[in-house]
């Protein structure tokens, strides 16, 4: 199996997929990385750390020419191989890619998988990690432009092959998500729907939300939403505009972090269009969609106008879907019709996958 993995610099991959090798070895499968960047720097010692990108087109050019060559002799001796690049770069040169084709189909990938994280992490990685000049503006077309270059790139070489956008979320979970996805792929790969804005002050239905969410993925290969949340930004910036603040206070990789105001309020719209445009893509590459609706302290239905949009979409897109309906009140019509079926609580539909074999022994 060989894996190509993208995602724009702050990701930090390096050290996400050293964990993915890890896992592997723990369940006795080999797997060899090979992290082009690092390779480039150790192929010319005479460039300071961090300044690759500086030196000419003409040199770039030929030394990620020459790692990659080295790659695709490793890849015909390694029984696993997981590439760490980058699609594209954007730089003082301009935006330019980071691969070339013809050494990709040489290199003969099995999958493709762009690696994504929110905008605070990535600001707050970059900040600690890098001296990379950066706006969050900067940061949400960078991640845009990853994931489109990754999947043309997909498409370019082998349209035959698969390719994933995956988030990082929280490790200790998509780092599984990413070894079922590259290594066993017998498993079903299932969307989660669920409300998030609304219900972001409701600790008692957040709670159920998470339960779901856990017992999900530990059947399925699991593409969840919350693992890359950022709607809250812009309701966060309105409050912080009303108080007269100039910042906006976030928490992130264990930590709360300030953004400046005028940054956070300059992508709302970015981000908005983002979510709406991510989750399509994230149900498209799964096999069904799995939402659960759970109940307001009123007894309501705590459904959103992004969920229903969410199965639609995946109904249209001729996946199965799957709705754990919990409050009293009957679903309408449009569920109903789209949904291949409804329970009435998270057992109900473990129980049936079980029956029907969706979920593979371990």
């Amino acid at each position: 199996m060989i894996v190509v993995v993208t995602g724009m610099v702050g990701v930090d991959k390096k050290s996400y997929l050293q964990q993915v090798c890890q896992f592997a070895a723990d369940k006795n499968k080999e797997v060899l990385l090979c992290n082009v960047g690092e390779m480039m720097y150790a192929e010319a010692p005479d460039i300071p750390n961090g300044k690759i990108l500086d030196i000419p087109m003409k040199r770039l050019s030929s030394l990620r020419r020459s790692i990659f060559k080295d790659i695709v002799v490793k890849a015909k001796k390694a029984p696993n191989l997981i590439v760490n690049t980058h699609a594209t770069f954007r730089w003082r040169h301009g935006l330019f890619p980071a691969v070339d084709f013809d050494q990709m189909r040489h290199l003969g990938a099995d999958m493709y998988i762009c690696l994504i994280d929110g905008v605070v992490a990535l600001h707050t990685r970059l900040i600690d990690e890098h001296s990379v000049e950066h706006s969050l503006k900067d940061l949400i077309v960078w991640r845009e432009e990853e994931i489109i270059g990754t999947e043309m790139l997909c498409k370019g070489v082998d349209e035959s092959v698969p390719f994933y956008c995956l988030a990082r979320g929280a490790e200790e979970e998509t780092i599984e998500t990413f070894y079922k996805l590259a290594f066993e792929s017998r498993h079903k790969k299932a969307y989660l729907s669920f409300p998030m804005t609304h219900v972001v002050d409701m600790k008692n239905v957040r709670e159920e939300i998470n339960e779901f969410r856990q017992s999900m993925k530990k059947l399925f290969i699991c593409f969840d939403p919350a693992d890359l949340e950022e709607s809250y930004l812009p309701l966060y910036a309105h409050k912080a505009a009303e108080q007269g603040s100039y910042f906006v206070e976030a928490t992130t990789l264990g930590r709360k972090v300030r953004l400046d105001l005028g940054q956070v309020q300059q992508i709302e719209r970015d981000i908005n269009s983002q979510i709406y445009a991510r989750d399509f893509l994230l149900i498209d590459q799964s096999d069904m969609i799995i939402s659960f609706i759970p109940t307001l302290a009123d007894g309501r239905a705590a459904i959103s106008s992004g969920v229903e949009r969410e199965l639609q979409h995946a109904h249209e897109a001729a996946k199965d879907v799957y709705v754990i309906w919990t409050a009293k009140q009957r679903p309408s019509v449009f569920i109903t019709q789209t949904a291949t079926k409804v329970f009435a609580d998270t057992d109900s539909a473990v129980e049936f996958f079980k029956k029907k074999k969706y979920v593979n022994p371990d």
